[in-house]
């Protein structure tokens, strides 16, 4: 079975996700390196864990979660397939059904792919991966080049992000801090709506309700 320390320990891996944060760093994007990416496993682990997925399906929404973004330093616009087909390349010769669901998730987890949702485990990785907003993933810019990018000033606006889980009342909710003097809470919709909407189909496909929380108010 894979399991994710054996996926930390791989050096093919650990290249593609250090050649991703060095790419997308080099086009001013925002952190898509280690921290993304274990921040992504923790939370993806967290989430199956307290809404009941099996072990196995676990430690594969962490497997998807920690690679999900690694086929970035390939293309920004396919990265998500670059990065379902490397994650074959590299483990084509384990359990293949573990291998394809992970590759499933991993090419689901952008909101422009045309699939649906089929399996927990892609769901998962989406609510994991499109929560982690926060000033952290800015890097090291200056003012004058934050206040210029719009992804940069919604990030460094996030003070806090945290993904709750309501197993009772079967409810994902975002709960974000936003400096409404870095950012006017307005633009994090301008640049996130699709994401949160995608966010919406991922927890219906799990049985859950998607919520939104800004600066204490419930705004989904």
């Amino acid at each position: 079975m894979l399991s994710l320390s054996q996926i930390k320990k791989n050096t093919q891996v650990l290249e593609f996700i250090r050649r991703t944060e060095i790419t997308l760093q080099a086009v001013r994007y925002s952190e898509h390196g280690l921290r993304h990416s274990n921040l992504v496993a923790d939370r993806a682990r967290s989430i199956a864990q307290v809404i009941g997925l099996k072990e196995n399906e676990q430690e594969l929404c962490a497997i998807a979660g920690f690679c999900h973004d690694m086929g970035n330093f390939l293309g920004r616009t396919q990265h998500h397939y670059w990065g379902a087909l490397l994650f074959h390349q590299v483990f084509c010769s384990q359990d293949i059904k573990d291998v394809s669901i992970v590759m499933q998730a991993i090419a689901n987890h952008d909101k422009e792919t045309e699939m649906k949702f089929s399996n927990p485990v892609s769901a998962v990785v989406v609510l994991a991966d499109k929560s982690d907003v926060h000033r952290s993933r800015v890097g090291k810019k200056s003012i004058a080049e934050i206040q210029a990018d719009i992804h940069s000033r919604v990030n460094f606006g996030a003070t806090y992000s945290k993904i709750r889980v309501d197993k009772q009342k079967k409810r994902i909710t975002l709960v974000l801090k936003i400096d409404k003097k870095v950012v006017p809470i307005i633009e994090y919709f301008e640049i996130f709506t699709d994401r949160m909407l995608y966010c919406r189909q991922a927890a219906e496909y799990l049985g859950y309700r998607f919520g939104l929380i800004i600066n204490q108010v419930e705004l989904l």
